[in-house]
């Protein structure tokens, strides 16, 4: 009894080892599928990159297979004018060239562009693989094509596509070159292949790590450029484009609003406490704008004491709605210290330019100011 019951005590945990296998083999196929379709490109530098890239490629298809002709033509190796051979460095020749054809600038952004790279790895392999065969086998020199292809693939592929490539390229020519005469010769020639597809891979993962730097590097930049320092939001350049951008957007019925933010009475935090106690309202007034609206609007501050906000607005909630609640806000945080907020409201409208848009803006903020502060004008178009 005390076995059976030992049995049926270990059964039931048997059978729970196959689902964490089974989510291992769906992480480890997932990171191998992002590994062989890693994202070419992202912007139009990198997309012309990789068009030149296409473009070396075809003229280096076309000088190794007018070489491979004038070798079957002049030397007298087993291949000597052989049609074979000549047919397939033909069909090179011509095909090649229609890859410039392809919508490449499209591709390149897609797993399209992975795809086409690793199917003509895979072509030209087969074809220098074929030609080899047919030349004689491992005395042929034209397996050295496949070291061309190669060094291609470490310039072209992430260091996944490199491996699976060079692997497939040697366990290939191990097959149906060498075998099932295998020399030491040969075996040192795959061991070669070996290696120089590691040397590859390396220079793919420095060459995409140095990329991924750069593009970081860059990023970063245009943050810095865009962010105001003292409060973290956007600063008067960052504001400016997006303001643009739903001038553009009005043009479709997107309905956005301009509210020009200035603070009442802020000098005199200042002079009670500093520049730390005025750096320190800034943030604060920044950090309640934020609240007031949604993710999706923007909060900048324009420089000085002046803040902006752009936003969305519907038939149910209005522009001067969006500006009480900002006003409130500020009346939160900067009430204790007798600071509040002077609001200029303008509506975005189809085809705005946006100095006299913001200039809108600016006169309702100043006839706000100049009514005592601590409240809302709207002007319209």
């Amino acid at each position: 009894m005390t076995e059976i019951a030992a049995t049926d005590r270990r059964a039931p945990s048997a059978p729970r080892r196959a689902p964490a296998r089974a989510g291992i083999l769906r992480r480890l196929g997932a990171a191998v599928r992002t590994g062989l379709y890693r994202p070419l490109a992202g912007d139009d530098d990198r997309v012309a990159y990789w068009i030149r890239h296409v473009r070396l490629g075809v003229l280096l298809s076309e000088i190794a297979a007018f070489a491979v002709v004038g070798y079957v033509l002049i030397t007298h190796s087993p291949g000597r004018h052989s049609l074979a051979i000549l047919a397939m460095c033909a069909v090179v020749i011509v095909a090649c060239p229609f890859l410039l054809v392809l919508p490449l600038a499209e591709m390149m952004r897609d797993s399209r562009g992975p795809t086409m790279f690793y199917l003509w790895s895979i072509a030209c392999s087969v074809l220098v693989i074929v030609g080899t065969r047919i030349d004689g086998g491992p005395s042929s020199p034209l397996d050295a094509l496949l070291f061309l292809v190669l060094t291609f693939l470490a310039v072209a592929y992430s260091p996944y596509g490199v491996v699976l490539m060079g692997s497939l390229m040697t366990t290939a020519y191990l097959f149906f070159v060498e075998l099932p005469g295998l020399t030491t010769s040969g075996l040192f020639f795959l061991v070669i292949m070996g290696a120089f597809t590691m040397v590859c891979a390396m220079a793919s993962s420095n060459s995409w790590a140095a990329h991924d730097r750069q593009v970081q590097l860059i990023r970063t930049q245009e943050t810095l450029a865009a962010t105001d320092p003292l409060t973290g939001i956007p600063n008067r350049r960052a504001y400016l484009e997006r303001v643009a951008d739903a001038v553009d957007a009005a043009a479709w019925g997107h309905q956005t609003v301009v509210c020009l933010v200035d603070l009442d009475s802020f000098k005199s935090v200042n002079d009670a406490g500093g520049h730390a106690a005025g750096d320190a309202m800034l943030k604060a007034v920044g950090s309640a704008l934020g609240g007031a609206v949604r993710e999706t609007d923007t909060v900048a501050r324009l420089g000085g004491d002046e803040f902006a906000v752009l936003a969305d607005i519907s038939v149910s909630f209005s522009g001067e709605m969006l500006a009480e609640r900002l006003r409130d806000a500020v009346a939160r945080i900067g009430g204790p210290a007798g600071v509040t907020a002077s609001i200029g409201v303008a509506e975005v409208q189809p085809g705005d330019d946006v100095a006299d848009l913001m200039h809108r803006a600016d006169a309702a903020m100043y006839r706000s100011k100049g009514a005592g502060g601590d409240r809302v004008t709207v002007l319209g178009h």
